[in-house]
């Protein structure tokens, strides 16, 4: 009984222990020699290499990657950071072309906007040219009264001094502001510019193909096909 009783007892141990095993799943790999290896642990010689563990069933529970040095792991990293900003900037160029053609259907639509955008930088400028004839004109006003102090400009009241600076100072900004404004003007149409080379080619892409009916389509010469 006792015989019977200790052989039961070590085959019921051998049972968990195998049970055990099959729990932790099984791990297969080909290594570099072509070898299929087959463990119940993590296999060293397939380190290098894709491995499989599987279930007690033979399906595969999941794939483990080769095991990487830490320069392999920061240029795996650094791979995978660019091409996810290379996704997020097509992203980002796909937004902004949708809001492009949301904002110009048209051609019309594009040229009308580049109009009024120039156009307002011109009253802008000519807002600033009539300023400027005004202070010319001051200044002529100035460069009479200074006519009497002609012969001895140290007399001239310092009044006077100050006018001519004054109007210096103020004609010399409002030429400078002219200048900026037609640079402005520039930068505006090259813009536009920059924006239509883009548009014609997403309106080109809108555009459908246009198809013939059968009875519009040339028919072929006798003899050719």
């Amino acid at each position: 009984m006792q015989g019977w009783l200790g052989n039961f007892t070590i085959a019921a141990l051998l049972g968990c222990g195998a049970t055990g095993v099959a729990a932790q799943g099984i791990y297969t790999c080909i290594d570099g020699k072509g070898r299929k290896l087959t463990s119940d642990r993590p296999i060293v010689d397939c380190v290098d290499r894709e491995q499989l563990e599987l279930n007690p069933s033979g399906t595969v529970r999941r794939k483990i990657g080769p095991s990487l040095t830490a320069k392999e792991v920061a240029a795996l990293e650094a791979r995978e950071r660019q091409i996810a900003e290379e996704k997020a900037r097509l992203a980002e160029e796909k937004r902004r072309d949708r809001a492009l053609l949301i904002r110009y259907p048209s051609r019309s639509v594009h040229d009308k906007e580049r109009i009024e955008a120039l156009a307002q930088v011109d009253e802008v400028i000519k807002a600033a040219k009539k300023r400027l004839g005004e202070l010319q004109q001051q200044r002529k006003v100035i460069d009479t009264e200074l006519e009497f102090y002609k012969k001895d400009p140290a007399r001239a009241p310092h009044s006077l001094k100050r006018q001519i600076d004054e109007n210096t100072q103020s004609t010399n900004v409002q030429v400078r502001f002219m200048g900026e404004q037609e640079e402005e003007k520039k930068r505006i149409n090259a813009r536009f510019d920059e924006e239509l080379v883009k548009l014609k080619q997403l309106w080109a892409l809108q555009t459908p193909a246009i198809t013939l009916p059968e009875s519009s389509r040339p028919v072929p010469a006798p003899g050719t096909r």
